[in-house]
């Protein structure tokens, strides 16, 4: 039997209550047009054996939390619009999130729980809101107003359910998205309040000017050639994991985190399979490595709990090809956290950079070396972004029916290389990082490279 979903159901949930009809303003790093996208993820959740109704239950329950996390969220139940003038903010008019109410014709466990929804019988867009799934950028047309949050709930014949989500990065970054789904969670388990209650305080970092939204593909910085970037997950044991920690802290004395070995281990297993395999240049040509770090605690004063914005910045690691393929891992995670120790001063820079745009002092501007704008590194094949997942709250959200078997990240975009550290479906252990990276002939280069680090495959 093919599989298939059929949607039963479209509707704007609005917040149950009055809610403020207002306008705010974004931070400066709300603006920032790469952030001018949508997030896509899948949450795949089991039936529970003592529950006598699962997905129809599960969507009930989940749409009327809805509701009630609109409240106290009433910007999400707006709209991102752009004045005459090309500013972009929130009009908090209440017109609601869209939720699409679905059912599929298979149980969870014959797809394995998505463990690899790109090699199981199924699209990721039967099971995102179809309103919004193909609605991320369009730089030829002027953003006049888009939702900032979309919910597909479809019910599975073996009473699991998925929740695919969609959310404008404008609006919050993952740390953000994930409190605010926590919030819909804790309304459907039956709490009368909430643990967190969101905060706006868009103006830690006020927009130098008229924000640069680039309206046509030609003024993107470095696009990238067309390339097919090639999808693959890898699994990693804590106790490999554990080894190579222990090993880095033998040789320098220091401690290091799993992000930083894992990390470390893909930056340099990618670029001896990507780079020092080709011909094209030499092997003192420059890579990229760049992750993203959370500047909540960095803003001065810090940003209270409950912010739900975006406040993050690109850390940029830059060394030939050669030094980081021949590098060991504790050469390279030497690497990354110096570069992490730079953060604070580089954000400051930034932030201070910024602020002296908005008075129109130019004396500390940035030099003819140094990138001006952090958030635009050069996005070529030799630049490899990565994100870590695990601490941002999207493994712990409980409707009622326990937390998520599994999450599954979209790929973003199909040129750009990048990665996800996170987590592998229960009930195993250990980290899962999820790639979309290389081009064919470097895949399994890179797989024979890394299974030999890490004894993964």
């Amino acid at each position: 039997m093919d599989f298939s979903v059929v949607r039963s159901s479209h509707s704007l949930v609005k917040p149950c209550e009055k809610t403020p009809t207002t306008t705010l303003e974004l931070s400066g790093m709300d603006k920032v047009p790469v952030l001018r996208c949508n997030a896509r993820t899948l949450h795949v959740y089991k039936h529970k054996q003592d529950m006598s109704q699962g997905g129809a239950a599960a969507s009930a329950a989940i749409k009327q939390a809805l509701s009630r996390a609109l409240v106290p969220y009433y910007p999400l139940a707006g709209r991102l619009r752009e004045s005459s003038q090309g500013e972009l903010h929130v009009d908090c008019c209440g017109e609601g999130v869209w939720f699409v109410e679905a059912s599929a014709n298979s149980t969870l466990n014959a797809l394995d729980y998505l463990d690899d929804a790109y090699v199981a019988p199924i699209s990721y867009r039967d099971l995102l809101p179809d309103q919004l799934k193909e609605a991320d950028i369009n730089y030829d047309e002027p953003l006049i107003q888009m939702q900032l949050y979309a919910v597909q709930v479809t019910q599975f014949a073996c009473g699991g359910f998925v929740i695919g989500l969609i959310f404008s990065h404008t609006i919050c970054d993952g740390l953000g998205s994930a409190q605010f789904l926590n919030a819909v969670a804790e309304f459907a388990r039956g709490l009368d309040h909430l643990t967190i209650s969101p905060v706006w305080c868009r103006d830690f970092f006020k927009s130098s000017s008229k924000p640069k939204i680039p309206t046509t593909q030609s003024e993107l910085p470095n696009i990238p050639p067309k390339y097919r970037l090639e999808q693959a997950n890898v699994d990693i044991s804590m106790e490999q994991i554990e080894k190579l920690k222990h090993e880095f802290q033998l040789s320098t004395g220091r401690r290091c985190s799993t992000f930083e070995i894992v990390a470390a281990g893909f930056w340099s297993c990618r670029t001896r399979a990507a780079l020092l395999t080709s011909s094209s240049s030499s092997n003192s040509q420059m890579v990229r490595f760049v992750f993203f770090a959370n500047c909540r605690q960095l803003v001065k004063p810090p940003l209270p709990e409950g912010f739900y914005g975006n406040c993050f910045f690109p850390v940029t690691i830059t060394a030939s090809r050669e030094r980081v393929g021949r590098a060991s891992v504790v050469e390279v995670v030497k690497m990354i956290q110096k570069a992490k120790a730079e953060l604070p001063k580089e954000f400051e820079k930034y932030i201070i950079m910024n602020m002296n745009n908005i008075n129109g002092d130019q004396s500390t501007a940035a030099g003819e070396d140094e990138d001006p704008n952090p958030f635009f590194p050069p996005m070529s094949y030799e630049t490899l972004f990565v994100s870590e997942w695990g601490r941002l709250g999207f493994k712990e959200v409980d409707f009622g029916w326990g937390p998520p078997v599994n999450i599954v990240p979209i790929q973003g975009s199909p040129i750009i290389p990048a990665a996800i550290v996170g987590w592998q479906p229960a009930p195993k252990t250990g980290i899962r990082l999820m790639t979309w990276c290389l081009v064919d002939p470097h895949l399994q280069p890179f797989l024979h490279h890394f299974s030999q680090l890490f004894h993964c495959l």
